[in-house]
C-alpha cells in the first residue's frame, strides 16, 4: 500500500508529500470492523422497550365464560395473548445491550478503519489551519474548495479551538473531533476523513501497535529506532 500522500493548502494547492505512518498502512480487519461497529451501536441502546405478559395487563381474572356447551373455543380469561387486549407473547423487557471489546481489538480496529480510507482514497490531509473567530462561510469554502461539501466528512484536528468546533456544528454532514478522541464508526461512517497535518503524529502516537518485549515491557518505536541507530554504530 502507497504510505505517502499530499498535503494541501486550505486554498487547495499542493504544498508537499509526506509519508503516512503504520497506521495507515496495515491490512484493514472487516471482521475486527464488525464486531467494534456493532458494540458501538449495542452501547448507544437505551434498552427500554416494554411490553405487557398476559399476567402484566389488567383485568382478566373472571373466566368469560362457561367451559362447555357455547359452541366457542375454551377460554380462561380475556387478557390471553390470543385474544385482542391481550398479553403479548415474548414480547421485549427492559435490558442492557452493550458489551465490550478487548482494548487491543478495538486499536486494532482503529488502525483499520484508517487504513481503509487510505486504501480506498478518501483521506485528505491539509495544513494545520485555525480562526480568529468562528466563521462557518470559512469552513465551508474550505470543504467546497476540496468538492466534499456535499459528503459525510470527518475532520480531525490536532488541537482545540473554538472558533474552529463553533464554525462547524450548523455545516451538515460534517462532524468534527480532536485527532486523540477518533473512533472507528465516525471513520467508517465518513466518506471522506479529512486531517491536519498535526493531527497525523497524533493518530500515530496514540493508535500505532504497542510493541512487547519478552520480558514484557512495551516499547516505543522510537525507542526501537534509537537502539537500532546505536547497534549500527558499534558496529
Amino acid at each position: 500500500m502507497n504510505s505517502e500522500t499530499t498535503v494541501f493548502s486550505i486554498n487547495g494547492e499542493k504544498k508537499e508529500k509526506i509519508s503516512l505512518p503504520s497506521v495507515f498502512s496495515i491490512k484493514p480487519n472487516k471482521k475486527i470492523l464488525h464486531d467494534v461497529v456493532r458494540m458501538h451501536l449495542a452501547n448507544k441502546r437505551q434498552g427500554t422497550a416494554s411490553t405487557k405478559g398476559r399476567s402484566d395487563v389488567r383485568g382478566g381474572g373472571r373466566k368469560p365464560y362457561r367451559q362447555k356447551h357455547t359452541g366457542r373455543a375454551r377460554a380462561g380469561t380475556i387478557r390471553s395473548p390470543i385474544w385482542r387486549g391481550g398479553g403479548v407473547v415474548f414480547g421485549p423487557k427492559p435490558r442492557d445491550y452493550s458489551f465490550k471489546v478487548p482494548k487491543k481489538v478495538k486499536r486494532l480496529a482503529i488502525r483499520s478503519a484508517f487504513s481503509l480510507k487510505k486504501e480506498e482514497n478518501a483521506l485528505q490531509v491539509i495544513e494545520n489551519i485555525d480562526f480568529d473567530v468562528p466563521k462557518t462561510k470559512k469552513l465551508n469554502e474550505i470543504l467546497t474548495t476540496f468538492e466534499i461539501h456535499n459528503k459525510k466528512t470527518l475532520f480531525l484536528i490536532d488541537k482545540y479551538s473554538e472558533n474552529i468546533f463553533l464554525s462547524a456544528r450548523n455545516i451538515p454532514r460534517l462532524k468534527i473531533s480532536l485527532a486523540k478522541d477518533a473512533n472507528t464508526y465516525d471513520i467508517l461512517w465518513s466518506d471522506v476523513l479529512l486531517l491536519t497535518k498535526g493531527s497525523i503524529g497524533i493518530i500515530q502516537e496514540i493508535f500505532r501497535e504497542k510493541k512487547v518485549t519478552e520480558s514484557g515491557i512495551r516499547i516505543k518505536e522510537s525507542d526501537t529506532l534509537i537502539k537500532g541507530e546505536k547497534d549500527t554504530k558499534e558496529g
